[in-house]
């Protein structure tokens, strides 16, 4: 048995630092029960659970008493990422289960959704969890199930443990669990998280560094390959057909410069010609509209992997805006970054630069427009080319026919105020959803609805059961 694998040997048996005595638990509950209630601050929790707890309350609007997970949306499209990840930690959750065999103890796996992938353990605590959906293909994420070790994890950057009464939903008390998301080497976004939850037993501490040394050995495999799209995208800058002396980059998935020429090097205050394979080596452009441009294009190129664009960037260095051809690049299936080809800074198009894409469907009649803001530029927007507007923190993010831009309109409470004669419907603390761009209304346990858009590839939007009454009134459901 290796290090990682010892490390789990007596996971649901007490030790000191972990385990809740008697008065820790009133404590918990207490405070529990007092902010459930509607107290704004309390004391003797965790900073990390009473932020959740705050999550919970204010922006997800969790019912506290909750004692079922909501059932799954339909899961859609993942990358080879995702399935090298699902796949390594499926054989550590197996190795863990063995471990915990006895002790009322299971392991999950979950997606970057919180939606549960596998389940291993006894018989006995397998059918136990299932009471609670504790099972495949419901969902564990803090915006469905409050405070849970699975949840929890996928809103951190290291393992996090909630015990007993630290969960946010009353229903899930009889458990401790603990959980680690992996996260993408390059972006940053969660892959997966593996979960390790005992019944009416304290986790031990031995726990939380098993999971890291879990994540971290995942994490390694993945800097392999990301290592490995570094080399390519350098190939495809190798092999671009631009002419002499055009600024030409090849950014990952982020925005981060893995190869630039002199030209665009002195553009980005990035060193010249200097490949940097490795995530962790790679370059930060000296612009900040440059990761939002990266992101937007990969997003894109994933929906359409024909699709090929241009804009404006304002470039600090020159004190100007210059044009910007996008060109996707792939390795078989998966979009792994871009090449950018910058023109003028009179705005002239570099050679070969591709037009921005045809507007999408919702054109017609004028209406009033919605402003948004795509890297340094305004986008008008009709309100029909909205498909819902997502809030994260005072910022608002629009998906739309033309891709996910940010409205410049902030707060989701103006921009209610601002669409709702607009056939636009507040369903969720953070969701406004046209109502007239959904196609399909979900079911999920307990009355929880989701719905789903008339957008090609399959998005869901979930819906607060305290706004279920005037959307169904809204539906005529």
């Amino acid at each position: 048995m290796n290090g990682a694998q010892a490390g789990t040997n007596g996971a649901c048996t007490a030790t000191s630092g972990v385990a809740l005595g008697g008065e820790g638990l009133r404590t918990i509950t207490d405070a529990w029960e007092r902010f459930s209630a509607g107290t704004e601050s309390v004391e003797g929790v965790r900073p990390e659970i009473l932020m959740s707890w705050y999550r919970c309350r204010e922006e997800y609007e969790v019912d506290p008493h909750l004692d079922r997970a909501p059932a799954a949306a339909e899961v859609g499209a993942h990358s080879i990422d995702h399935d090298v990840v699902y796949a390594e930690l499926g054989g550590m959750a197996s190795t863990a289960a063995r471990e915990v065999d006895g002790l009322d103890g299971l392991v999950t796996v979950a997606d970057p959704a919180g939606r549960v992938l596998g389940t291993w353990g006894s018989r006995r605590i397998v059918h136990l969890a299932a009471d609670s959906n504790l099972a495949p293909w419901s969902t564990w994420s803090e915006w469905a199930s409050g405070t849970n070790g699975m949840g929890t994890a996928l809103e951190s950057h290291r393992p996090v443990m909630v015990r007993g009464p630290e969960h946010w939903c009353r229903g899930f008390q009889g458990w401790s669990c603990a959980g680690v998301a992996v996260r993408d080497v390059v972006t940053h976004d969660p892959l997966a998280v593996l979960n390790i939850s005992c019944w009416q037993n304290p986790l031990s501490d031995a726990v939380l560094p098993w999971l890291a040394k879990v994540a971290a050995a995942t994490e390694a495999k993945l800097r392999q390959r990301a290592h490995h799209s570094g080399t390519l995208l350098a190939a495809a800058f190798a092999d671009a057909r631009v002419p002499p002396a055009t600024p030409l980059a090849a950014v990952d998935l982020v925005g981060n410069v893995v190869l630039a020429n002199n030209e665009a090097a002195v553009l980005m205050g990035t060193p010249a010609d200097t490949p940097a394979y490795a995530p962790a080596h790679r370059w930060t452009p000296q612009f900040a509209t440059l990761p939002r441009l990266a992101r937007h294009a990969v997003e894109r190129a994933r929906k359409d992997p024909d699709w090929k664009g241009a804009t404006q960037v304002f470039v600090p260095f020159l004190g100007a805006s210059v044009s910007v051809a996008v060109h996707p690049v792939f390795t078989g299936p998966q979009v792994i970054g871009v090449l950018l080809a910058f023109g003028a800074a009179d705005g002239s198009a570099p050679p070969e630069a591709p037009p921005e894409p045809a507007p999408g469907p919702g054109h017609g009649r004028p209406l009033p427009r919605v402003v948004a803001l795509r890297e340094d530029r305004w986008v008008l927007l009709d309100p029909r080319e909205i498909r819902f507007a997502e809030s994260d923190h005072n910022s608002v993010w629009l998906t739309t026919d033309h891709g996910r831009l940010v409205s410049a309109t902030r707060g989701l409470d103006r921009l209610e105020q601002q669409l709702g004669d607009k056939g636009f419907l507040r369903v969720h603390r953070r969701f406004l959803v046209n109502l007239g761009r959904v196609r399909e209304v979900e079911q999920g346990f307990k009355g929880a609805l989701f719905l789903a858009t008339d957008a090609r590839t399959r998005e869901t939007v979930p819906v607060s059961r305290r706004h279920a009454p005037q959307l169904r009134q809204a539906l005529g459901l």
